[in-house]
């Protein structure tokens, strides 16, 4: 599949019909079930078996390695779809995609793809990416997570935190940066010798890896997250993933494709309110008509449609940029800012629009509410995105 001469926002037959299913598979499978497992906090084991049944986990993936042989902007339009009815399950799509797999698939040797991928690809397995740390995270010069090489193996120390898909049962590594050294003749803001920062798969069963208590989180209930420690936790010289010292930097590379999966995520949780909307306006009466009527109402839903769309061309774009073989961190940047803003500013304008319904924790809006904040702070905050569009207009 190829979107690099298509023209915006019209969608190839074969990217509609991918788009068509996964919106049937959203409506009639997860919607059901979203509220009760938002409620419980319960990770969707069966909903995760079933879309690996789909080729979801797979869909960027070549087949060799047991994936559907798509791209990412497959990808993109799955999450879209989904996150209008629970961004808890995009995200475990994402992340399970982008974070874990994927960098197995950029930067993996050809024995660590053939190990790892099929069951990511099938959706049997997760992985999780650790980066950050209580005092690191953008800032990669203050990673205190080490990885010493001793006698043919990684000696990993340090702590990770808030890493999605990290605890699940069917988790079974997690990639974590850590300082394995460093770098001769350079030297970090403080003026000591640059961190050397590599990239190490630690598989689940290492013995002193442990998962900390899942987060109470104030959304993504159904979500997997936890802090991770790591005391001694041996792990073999060929765990290391890619070159060693480029972890970071091939960490950044993975970040800003990840940015337009989460920008798709974004911009179907921002629709999912405005189709909540559509359908309540419509069916609420007040003083005796419905509340689809109103003027205040009509064009608050109004503004809300721009938003998504607006979200939609953006990360479309941002998308076509990136098959096409062309630079697109800015792009990308611009579409996580663009879709997570919208996102958030229409979970609010949808929880006025249902008054008191829409501070019920059951209802879509509510969720939506409570999930929307985090696409303003999870991979790249709104302000790094800023930053990275300030740069970029020489500011």
């Amino acid at each position: 599949m190829s979107i690099a001469h298509r023209t915006l926002p019209v969608l190839e037959e074969d990217y509609q019909l991918l788009s068509d299913t996964v919106r049937e598979f959203a409506d009639e499978v997860v919607a059901p079930v979203s509220a009760e497992l938002d409620a419980k906090h319960e990770f969707p084991y069966e909903i995760v078996a079933q879309m690996g049944e789909m080729g979801l986990f797979g869909l960027p993936f070549p087949e060799e390695f047991g994936g559907m042989g798509g791209d990412y902007f497959a990808l993109s339009l799955a999450l879209e779809q989904l996150a209008r009815v629970n961004q808890s399950v995009a995200i475990t799509l994402e992340a399970g995609v982008s974070l874990g797999a994927m960098p197995i698939l950029k930067f993996g040797t050809q024995e660590q793809k053939e190990r790892w991928l099929p069951s990511l690809a099938a959706g049997e397995a997760l992985a999780g990416f650790g980066l950050t740390e209580p005092g690191a995270g953008s800032d990669a010069g203050s990673t205190q997570t080490t990885a010493r090489l001793e006698d043919g193996s990684w000696r990993v120390n340090g702590a990770k935190e808030f890493i999605t898909n990290s605890g699940t049962d069917i988790t079974r590594f997690v990639t974590v940066t850590a300082v394995t050294g460093q770098v001769e003749g350079k030297t970090g803001p403080d003026g000591r010798p640059a961190k050397e920062i590599s990239t190490i798969i630690v598989p689940s069963d290492t013995p002193g890896f442990t998962v900390g208590k899942a987060y109470d989180k104030v959304g993504w209930n159904s979500s997997d997250t936890h802090p991770l420690h790591f005391k001694d936790a041996m792990v073999p010289e060929e765990n290391l993933l890619g070159t060693r010292g480029l972890g970071y930097a091939n960490f950044l590379s993975i970040l800003d494709e990840g940015r337009i999966a989460i920008a798709a995520l974004a911009t179907g949780a921002a629709q999912g309110c405005v189709d909540a909307c559509i359908a309540y306006a419509k069916q609420r009466t007040s003083f005796g008509s419905p509340i689809a009527s109103f003027q205040a109402v009509s064009f608050k839903i109004a503004r809300m449609q721009a938003r998504a769309h607006a979200a939609r061309l953006a990360y479309y774009e941002a998308a076509q940029k990136m098959l096409a073989g062309k630079p697109f961190k800015t792009e990308a940047a611009l579409a996580k800012l663009i879709s997570g803003e919208a996102a958030m500013d229409n979970a609010r304008d949808a929880t006025q629009v249902f008054g008191g319904y829409g501070f019920v924790n059951e209802s879509l809006v509510a969720r939506h509410y409570r999930d929307s904040k985090i696409l303003e702070v999870g991979e790249g905050t709104t302000e790094v995105q800023l930053m990275l569009i300030a740069r970029e207009l020489g500011l």
